[in-house]
């Protein structure tokens, strides 16, 4: 992005969102993260402005923009990242597991974005991103929650890039494959050999990679696209 712009990522305390925070940061930009923990997360090499918020609640995620808009400015970049897992085959899946999983991860993204857009729609202009997954286009075993949800989020995003395109406002999506995170990093070494071979590049993703094409699709350069899905996969869902 040309211009500094204020940036929230939720679900920014690690992983993914906290290398999309930093990635904003070092370029420049003014960024808020949300975190359900008891610690806000930290990076000492950049200013991250931490507010706690559990997205499932709409008067939590009210009050966070409202604390950012009076300390950073209107939020004009929304990286809705947030998401939980809770894996079980359909036969053990409580309707607990399914639905609080759709909450977090696809209901709260709705959240975000609506809260986000009274400013967008103001200042006519605005950049969207929800992070999805590789498996809401080719599903997995376990993950029917998951990959409903994840699913969603790809026709909750191009329903939006049709309503808020005539005010400026880009919403996409990106969908990562297997990425280097704390919790692939807890499998063991079978487990993560065998989802590496699944992968086309033979290696699983970094996340500044993801953070990389969260940053392009934020950008001015990238004020064309809308409404798509970018595969940060390693080609695990050619054809998905």
């Amino acid at each position: 992005m040309s211009a500094s712009r204020v940036v929230l990522v939720t679900g920014g305390n690690r992983g993914i969102g906290l290398a999309t925070a930093t990635e904003f940061a070092r370029n420049g930009h003014r960024v808020a993260i949300t975190y359900r923990g008891e610690t806000a997360p930290a990076d000492e090499r950049f200013e991250l402005m931490g507010v706690r918020c559990d997205v499932t609640d709409e008067s939590q995620v009210d009050t966070a923009f409202t604390r950012i808009e009076e300390h950073l400015g209107p939020v004009e970049v929304v990286v809705s990242n947030a998401g939980i897992t809770r894996d079980k085959l359909v036969m053990r899946m409580t309707e607990a597991d399914f639905t609080d999983v759709i909450d977090t991860n696809l209901t709260a993204g709705y959240r975000v974005a609506r809260r986000a857009t009274r400013s967008m729609l103001r200042n006519r202009w605005g950049r969207i991103v929800f992070v999805s997954s590789v498996v809401g286009a080719v599903g997995q075993v376990g993950q029917a929650n998951y990959a409903a949800s994840k699913a969603g989020l790809v026709g909750l995003a191009r329903s939006l890039a049709r309503e808020l395109a005539s005010r400026n406002i880009t919403v996409n999506v990106v969908a990562p494959g297997p990425v280097g995170t704390d919790m692939l990093n807890e499998l063991d070494e079978d487990r993560r050999s065998t989802i590496i071979d699944a992968v086309p590049l033979g290696r699983l993703g970094d996340p500044g990679e993801v953070a990389a094409t969260i940053s392009f699709l934020a950008s001015d350069a990238a004020g064309y696209v809308t409404g798509a899905v970018i595969p940060v996969d390693g080609g695990l869902g050619m054809g998905g």
